[in-house]
Order: C-alpha cells, then structure tokens, then sequence
C-alpha cells in the first residue's frame, strides 16, 4: 500500500482529519494478532496526508469501509470524545445467515480475552432476504438476509458476535460464524472474505455546527458475494 493508493481510497480530508475506505486484509496499526503483517494503513495515510496521524476508531482486519484519522492531537481529543460520548451514528452492512427479523436491538455484554465485561449494544434492520437454490447442512436451500446494523457501543468484533448470538452469524465469519455454512459457501460458491463494511457514519466537525455524513462505496469482494448469495442490486443502492 503507497501513498497514490491512499489517494484512490480517499473519502474526505480536511486540515484536521483524513477519511479513506478501508480495504479488506488490512490493520489499522501494528498489532500483535500478526507482528510481522506489512499490511498497515497508518503509514500510507501519514504519508499522504504529509503529516502524522492518529486512528480516531478501529475497523478490524476484515472489516471494510469508512475509517477515519486525525491529523493532530487536538482533533484527536475532539473525535475521540464523540466515539466515548456515543455521539457517532454508524451504519455498517453485512449478509446473515437466515431470515432474520425486520428489526431489533442485541443488548448483549461481552467478555474481553482478560475476563473484563463490557455492555454491548447493537440495533439492526433487515433490508432484504434471498433464498437460493445452494443446499446447506439442513434444509435444500439456503437463505441469507441483507442487514444494517447500528451498533451503539464499539466493542472489539461486537458485530460478529452479536449477529451470532442471535444465531444468524455473518457469512464466511471466521471464528465467530457458522463453520458447516462457511465450508459450504467455499466449495459450492468460493466464498471466503466475509462481508462486513462500515457504510456510513454521522460525525460533528470540529469547531462547526453542521454533522458530516461519510460514505464508503461497497468493495468489490462485498459486491461479488452479494451477487452470489442473490443481492443483485446492492452497487447501485450504497452508491
């Protein structure tokens, strides 16, 4: 990744933050969940922007979308308290297993690998069901369910384990999905990437009254597993 990449992901800049799409495979930062990974976007961006930034959020390795960083400290402090504040909407879209409901709220907490509890909070809405002609572990077809969820805390991979807490984990999630389904979707449909991308998020801007509506287009991976799952329309609905 080169700073001329960065420049193609480019959603928004401005003299205090910097917004990309985030692909697919990458950390944010470095991280001990793989050390030697050279797939960084912290880097790139700096040298874009000309200057140093700082991750104003996090979107895990396989998540996709909008991404934003601050350009310096003060902004940092600025945004940061939004996301403490819960002062941030944020739409992310994703393909479930199943048919889920037309709405709802997962008030669920979840466990930190130190034993820490956190309350987590995630709102949903279906969009749209398919049902496709592909035989699973039970039933002779397979049906998925295009849903946005909102999530209201930011909890490390709330969305994955929520959406499987109410058993209808994200396809091709790995390790928080449905292991008989994604080895399914990968012999019969090649499907490996899950596809789980930040869409939209609603911000203030620093020193400003107006709110900044950020949107990511959806990647290609996330178009293709769409189109194969029997979400035909999805390029031109989150244009």
């Amino acid at each position: 990744m080169t700073a001329e990449d960065i420049g193609a992901l480019l959603i928004y800049e401005s003299d205090d933050l910097i917004v990309i799409n985030k692909p697919y495979g990458y950390f944010v930062h470095k991280s001990s969940l793989d050390a030697t990974s050279d797939q960084i976007l912290m880097y790139p961006v700096r040298d874009f922007a000309g200057c140093h930034v700082y991750p104003i959020h996090r979107l895990d390795r396989k998540t996709t979308g909008v991404l934003l960083f601050a350009k310096n400290k003060v902004a940092l402090a600025f945004y940061n308290r939004l996301f403490e504040e819960r002062q941030v909407e944020k739409t992310y879209l994703t393909i479930c297993r199943g048919f889920m409901p037309q709405s709802g709220s997962i008030d669920y907490a979840l466990k930190l690998e130190s034993g820490k509890i956190q309350d987590a909070i995630t709102n949903y809405k279906s969009i749209q069901h398919s049902e496709i002609p592909m035989a699973g572990y039970k039933f002779p077809t397979s049906r998925f369910t295009l849903v946005e969820f909102y999530p209201e805390t930011g909890r490390m991979h709330q969305i994955r384990k929520h959406a499987a807490h109410i058993f209808h984990p994200i396809v091709a999630d790995r390790p928080h999905g449905c292991n008989k389904l994604n080895r399914i979707l990968i012999e019969k449909l090649n499907i490996h990437h899950m596809p789980l991308h930040a869409y939209q998020l609603e911000i203030k801007v620093q020193d400003q009254a107006r709110a900044l509506t950020l949107k990511a287009p959806l990647p290609e991976e996330f178009l293709l597993t769409g189109k194969l799952l029997g979400f035909d329309d999805l390029e031109d609905r989150y244009k």
